[in-house]
């Protein structure tokens, strides 16, 4: 008799569902934390994100297992990986207050081309950090007007997102014993505690708001949670080229949304741009591994692709 139960379902699904699952659902999340801004400030939304994250990591992986068994330079890696989180979710969320979801996605994958470049100096990935930059530019010049303000928090989340992947893959390479899940959630618990100095008075008013309170959990299991593990899923059965590859499509599934959710419609040059983004992100190869290492970076990477 076949094995049966949840495990049995994820074992049998295709990789790709779970791909699609993080895909949509990261940047659903954020699409639903835009329309609670009319509740709730974009700081107090980042900290419920925060918050409530890491009250499901903790219930679930219970992190300071993981803070007890580490020495003393793991847990400051860890401690340095939460603070970026924390830091990397505020900027995101002053962003998108202010610049469309699918500008900021795009100009998010900035940091990753770069880091492939100089990680393997290919013509391949140098056609790759072309387009990105020329993506980017594009994007940029149409906002600078507008809004300088969002494309400062903008820029500041891409290069939060860089020390993020840094940080990740410091993780995964030097505290071998910690799952990438396991490592995330410590790290979520270090940013929750990080976060709220910014967050707590912007947040206050959730706590008399059931309807707000509920949302802006809702908006952390989205943007946290779901796309996280279903990206564990996905990468511990999809090949790593395959992955990279599919990783290309975040900047336009982050357009698409935006369309759909916030009604933010994009000019023919915006949609060049993201264009160019996807380009360079389909294009882009990162510095190829020995197996014995990839075995162990390829939980985390799934995690480090896919946050912003």
């Amino acid at each position: 008799m076949p094995p049966t139960g949840p495990r049995a379902v994820l074992s049998a699904a295709p990789p790709w569902t779970y791909f699609i699952g993080s895909a949509v659902f990261h940047y659903l999340g954020p699409a639903f934390a835009v329309l609670l801004f009319a509740r709730l400030a974009p700081l107090g939304v980042a900290a419920l994100r925060i918050w409530s994250a890491a009250l499901v990591f903790a219930l679930w992986r219970r992190p300071w297992r993981t803070f007890a068994r580490l020495d003393a330079e793991g847990r400051r890696t860890i401690i340095a990986w939460g603070v970026v989180l924390a830091a990397m979710n505020v900027c995101f969320y002053l962003a998108i207050a202010r610049v469309p979801l699918g500008t900021v996605a795009a100009i998010e994958f900035l940091p990753v081309i770069v880091l492939a470049a100089l990680g393997a100096r290919t013509a391949r990935n140098l056609v790759a950090l072309a387009a990105a930059v020329g993506g980017v530019y594009v994007l940029t010049g149409i906002r600078l007007a507008g809004e300088p303000l969002g494309l400062v928090f903008a820029f500041a989340n891409a290069v939060l997102f860089a020390a993020y992947i840094v940080l990740a893959h410091r993780t995964a390479r030097r505290l071998r014993d910690v799952s990438g899940i396991d490592g995330l959630a410590a790290a979520m618990l270090v940013a929750g505690v990080f976060v709220t100095p910014a967050g707590i008075w912007q947040a206050a008013p959730a706590a008399i708001d059931p309807v707000t309170l509920a949302a802006g959990i809702g908006v952390g299991i989205c943007s946290s949670v779901i796309p996280y593990v279903c990206d564990q899923l996905a990468m511990a059965r999809m090949a790593r080229s395959t992955y990279a590859l599919l990783v290309a499509l975040l900047p336009a599934t982050a357009t698409v949304i935006g369309i759909v959710v916030l009604r933010q419609v994009p000019s023919l040059a915006e949609l060049a741009g993201v264009g160019l983004v996807v380009l360079s992100v389909a294009l882009h190869r990162e510095l190829q591994t020995p197996p014995a290492e990839e075995k162990v970076t390829l939980p985390q990477e799934g995690k480090t692709e896919c946050d912003m």
